[in-house]
């Protein structure tokens, strides 16, 4: 598909959103980038900028920054990031029904103005909100995908390179399960230019870089004091973005609907997907130590008891 004919909407115009247009264009994976808010002047703000540093940089992609849900019609991919952060006081279930909302209302209007689309879910709890776009939309499960195991896994690649003392882009690794503390890092499935983990680093390094990864969101909480993450999310969901629109049959860690898989029926969480033009093209299934998928089935009850909290607040 040439520049031309794409379309990418990115909902959601705080830092992740803005991130994503602003990687989205400079990388021209699309000729034009709408950025849709519900805060009026903000994302007409932010495309204006972007046009602007378009002259600088030199790339082809027109971004449009937009309050109206018309103005995202036709698109090929949808990355939606918005929703609200946890904040002190509120529980996970308010969280899930507050941003589950928020979903609700999105899925509404792509499911009308863009049925062909793509859509990746960065929002969070990330796979509760991934499942309920698909209810919400009824699209077909290759449609509707969670950006999750790509930032966890970039997480651990890190974390993997550092404790090696090794170029970060040599480091592979694979983040499977909800994308939360019940995650589950697979270090059998871990490289660094080809050399297994538990060549370079003891059982008790990889354990603790395990560790650190399930945390890996909430050290930069910690640090930042008054946001989270924005940069490694937004880059996690414009490579996925990219794959799917070039058609690049990549390997990544995605939150996909299980029919089976990993021992798993009719919930999302992240496993090894192949994407491409259609969407989620097939889901491999990886051999697993007997730990591994203790944890993956315990990482599932989690997400069963958060689309529970949807049911009965009546958006599922």
């Amino acid at each position: 598909m040439s520049i031309s004919r794409r379309k990418i909407t990115v909902v959601g115009a705080g830092y992740v959103g803005s991130s994503c247009a602003q990687l989205a264009a400079s990388k021209d994976l699309a000729s034009e980038v709408c950025l849709i808010d519900v805060v009026e002047g903000r994302p007409q703000g932010i495309a204006l900028d972007l046009n602007q540093m378009a002259a600088v940089e030199g790339f082809a992609s027109r971004v449009r920054g937009t309050n109206d849900p018309g103005d995202t019609a036709g698109s090929d991919v949808v990355i939606m990031t918005a929703g609200k952060p946890r904040t002190p006081g509120m529980s996970r279930s308010d969280l899930l029904e507050t941003n589950g909302r928020v979903i609700s209302a999105v899925a509404d209007y792509v499911r009308e103005t863009s049925p062909e689309a793509v859509v990746i879910v960065v929002t969070n709890p990330l796979d509760s909100m991934v499942h309920l776009m698909r209810a919400r939309t009824g699209f077909p499960a290759r449609q509707v995908v969670g950006m999750a195991g790509v930032l966890d896994s970039a997480r651990f690649r890190f974390f993997a390179a550092e404790a090696t003392g090794t170029a970060t882009r040599d480091a592979d690794a694979m983040v499977l399960g909800a994308h939360g503390d019940s995650m589950v890092p697979v270090p059998e499935h871990t490289s660094v230019a080809g050399v297994a983990l538990n060549a370079l680093l003891s059982a008790q390094e990889i354990d603790a870089l395990s560790d650190r990864t399930r945390h890996g969101g909430a050290e930069i909480v910690g640090l930042l004091k008054t946001g989270s993450a924005w940069f490694a999310p937004a880059a996690s969901a414009v490579a996925m973005a990219g794959a799917i629109l070039g058609d690049e049959k990549r390997l990544m860690p995605s939150a996909c609907l299980l029919n089976g898989q990993y021992g798993l029926e009719g919930i999302y969480m992240g496993v090894p997907a192949l994407l491409g033009a259609r969407g989620v093209e097939a889901i491999v299934e990886l051999p697993l130590t007997a730990e591994a998928r203790i944890q993956m089935q315990k990482t599932a009850g989690t997400i069963a008891a958060d689309l529970e909290t949807l049911r009965d607040a009546g958006l599922l």
